[in-house]
């Protein structure tokens, strides 16, 4: 165990001691928000202490340790578990190693702040969940997208009626960071470590915004392709969406695409589009939400704003653009006035936040594991369905 910087073994009174395993960019994400809560939120009742990094690349948690201020840096994440220290953990490691990690450290007594898509199907959902359940921690679950304040508008505007009974809906989730025939093949490509491709990466997000929206998803009927079916093995360790030249070439193991329309159980429909390979597109992610008055527009790209039609026209109705503003969500914990811009990291300073809160109150705030388990279940019968071309039913246990 390495301290870079002489901090005491035992955080100071008032303060929760949090570990950060995996540090690749979402780890660094998830640094930064711990950094930054109690800019945003002053009043919030516990005040995160960077205790350890775990990272198994030489030199990088160490390097983050230096730049971020962990009192310790440590390759392997079992020191994480059995640290006294730690009270709180946010897993960002990769897919393959969600189940075992979150397991470990629920059974630890250490609250778990996991990312999604929380292993690599529903059954490791559910595994993680039960044990954050068994060990009475609390768990949170990242999915940062339903955490816009524009997302929540809409979703407050569909439940008060304001667009009628929703009918149909579409969710699309583009970008093109797999597009470059040179991506490296790493573990995001491969069945075993990174199980579904843009399933668990994209449709993940779009299956629970899908929910938050609209409730739970009844059935599905899914199809998928590969469009880039071989790529080069990088000759060392990658971060983010690295190039390989000249390295052996191997096969991508999972989707690149998916495209699935779904049945809620509310009888509404919809339709949920996802491809890591689009070129043209920078995370094209967004909805359009139906009702039997109106309807509500959201694009991540202009997270702030939503694009609202309702009324009695039916026919002909206007759409308007709406900027979300203090009322709204989270808002007024980053900016003054509507209008003003927030950005994709505040998605993450809201997370840190409800996280840190369910901790210090004892009551889940934000997605939960149950959230990860119901929306693993919408991708597992994705798939099922893709395999088979009929309508599959969705698990609703949890």
């Amino acid at each position: 165990m390495v301290h870079p910087r002489g901090r005491p073994e035992v955080p100071a009174e008032g303060t929760l001691g949090v570990a950060v395993v995996g540090f690749g960019w979402m780890g660094r994400v998830h640094t930064q928000a711990y950094a930054r809560v109690r800019h945003h939120y002053p009043r919030l009742a516990v005040r995160p202490e960077l205790v350890v990094v775990a990272e198994e690349v030489p030199g990088r948690g160490e390097e983050a340790a230096d730049r971020f201020g962990f009192a310790s840096a440590v390759r392997d994440w079992r020191e994480v578990a059995a640290d006294p220290r730690v009270r709180a953990v946010s897993v960002t490691a990769p897919n393959f190693l969600h189940r075992e990690i979150g397991v470990a450290m629920a059974e630890a007594g250490k609250h778990l702040w996991i990312e999604k898509p929380v292993g690599l199907n529903a059954e490791d959902a559910r595994a993680v969940a039960a044990a954050v359940a068994r060990a009475g921690v609390q768990g949170a679950v990242g999915f940062n997208y339903r955490g816009a304040p524009a997302v929540e508008a809409a979703r407050d505007l569909i439940a008060a009626g304001d667009i009628g009974a929703v009918t149909h809906v579409r969710v699309r989730l583009f970008s093109d960071y797999a597009a470059h025939p040179e991506s490296a093949l790493t573990w995001r490509y491969e069945r075993e470590r990174g199980g579904s491709g843009v399933l668990g990466d994209l449709a993940s997000h779009g299956a629970d915004l899908a929910r938050f929206l609209c409730g739970d998803i009844a059935s599905v009927t899914a199809d998928t392709a590969v469009f880039v079916p071989e790529r080069a093995r990088p000759a060392a360790a990658t971060a983010g969406h690295t190039r390989a030249t000249g390295g052996e070439r191997g096969p991508v193991e999972n989707e690149d695409y998916v495209g699935c329309l779904l049945r809620f159980a509310s009888g509404a429909r919809g339709v949920l589009e996802a491809c890591r390979v689009s070129v043209g597109e920078q995370n094209a992610y967004g909805f359009e939400v139906h009702g039997t008055r109106g309807a509500v527009f959201w694009d991540f790209r202009r997270m702030n704003e939503l694009g609202v039609s309702r009324g009695t026209g039916y026919q002909d109705q206007p759409v308007s653009t709406v900027y979300v503003g203090p009322g709204d969500g989270e808002f007024a914990a980053f900016q003054p006035g509507a209008a003003n811009a927030m950005g994709y990291d505040d998605l993450k300073v809201i997370e840190a936040y409800r996280f840190l809160r369910s901790v210090a109150e004892g009551t889940p705030y934000g997605a939960t594991l149950a959230d990860a388990v119901r929306g693993a279940a919408v991708l597992d019968a994705m798939e099922r369905s893709a395999a088979s071309g009929a309508w599959v039913a969705v698990d609703p246990s949890v």
